[in-house]
């Protein structure tokens, strides 16, 4: 396990997501000018009225309404300025549904992991839904409708590239965009302190062509495919195990929810909140003590012989 990837804030690459940025940089600017000019002004006037050997005190001026008038009116203009600036940026940042009101995706935050529905469907008839954890899918070029909720505490799903942050509060259903310009992979993570695994509750937005995200979707929205040979015992061992009473496979009958979504574990690139990277040494190291990567974590430790945790991997890398 190695530490959590930076996540670039200041590179977006969506129109939601350029506006934030273009008035962080402003007002970090502008912070940085009225830094410079106060300290300048503090520094010459030190210099200029600096002690010359006089013994006596000097003139003491009390009040003058004209540099106070000035003063007043340039910090109500500066003020000013940036409240229009951050009022025009929320427009476009946070624009109004202009849909049907039906998100086209539902993130979920879990202690400690994202969970990724889609309601609409696989197709227009709104037929085979896909879940996911993880790992987001959205076509690009289209903006998406998110629905943002949580299962347990509060966490605040943050991708800056591509918009704003919002709080998932228990109880609440928030709303968001999201909007990639162009395909690529884009770093997400919990940007509110959510117990001992915050930092490993990262996740990835993967923006691809119209066409691969709809072959994504109709993939992940089919049960996972009939096991045989070796995976079958591995497939009859997680039903046995108890497995199901917290994860979903479906296909195979199984349907927890306190855990992710299994049905199509192997067509993802990480899992453990990102924590760890899905090869099968990795995911047989999890399954024999997922407590020692990650502390705290739900998933329990069985005790699983070294011919159990053998049919536990080789069924779980089937499941594309």
């Amino acid at each position: 396990m190695s530490a959590p990837a930076a996540v670039p804030v200041l590179q977006p690459a969506s129109p939601l997501a350029a506006p934030i940025t273009h008035l962080t940089v402003f007002t970090l600017a502008l912070g940085l000018a009225v830094f410079l000019a106060v300290t300048g002004a503090t520094l010459y006037f030190s210099w200029k009225y600096r002690h010359r050997g006089a013994r006596s005190e000097p003139p003491q001026l009390f009040g003058n309404a004209r540099d106070e008038v000035i003063w007043m009116v340039l910090a109500a203009l500066l003020l000013t300025l940036l409240f229009a600036l951050a009022w025009w940026t929320m427009n476009r940042a946070d624009p109004h549904t202009g849909q049907d009101g039906r998100p086209d995706l539902i993130v979920t935050g879990h202690q400690w992991y994202w969970e990724a529905s889609y309601p609409r469907g696989s197709n227009p008839e709104g037929q085979g839904v896909a879940r996911t954890a993880n790992e987001i899918h959205i076509p690009a070029g289209r903006r998406m409708l998110v629905q943002l909720q949580s299962a347990d505490v509060i966490h605040d799903l943050w991708v800056p590239q591509l918009g704003r942050k919002l709080d998932a509060v228990p109880g609440q259903n928030g709303r968001l965009w999201l909007q990639a310009d162009r395909p690529g992979r884009y770093l997400g993570a919990c940007a509110e302190f959510c117990g001992a695994q915050h930092a490993w509750m990262r996740f990835t937005v993967i923006a691809e062509p119209e066409a691969s995200y709809r072959a994504w979707l109709a993939r992940q929205a089919r049960p996972a495919a009939a096991a045989t040979g070796p995976a079958a015992q591995g497939a009859a061992l997680l039903v046995r195990e108890g497995c199901g009473e917290c994860h979903t496979v479906r296909g195979l009958g199984t349907h927890g929810t306190v855990g992710p979504d299994l049905t199509h574990f192997a067509s993802r690139a990480t899992f453990a909140g990102g924590a760890l990277r899905r090869t099968p040494a990795q995911v047989r190291s999890w399954l024999q003590d997922p407590q020692r990567a990650k502390p705290g974590t739900r998933m329990p430790r069985y005790p699983l012989t070294q011919e159990q945790l053998t049919q536990l991997t080789t069924y779980l890398e089937t499941l594309k």
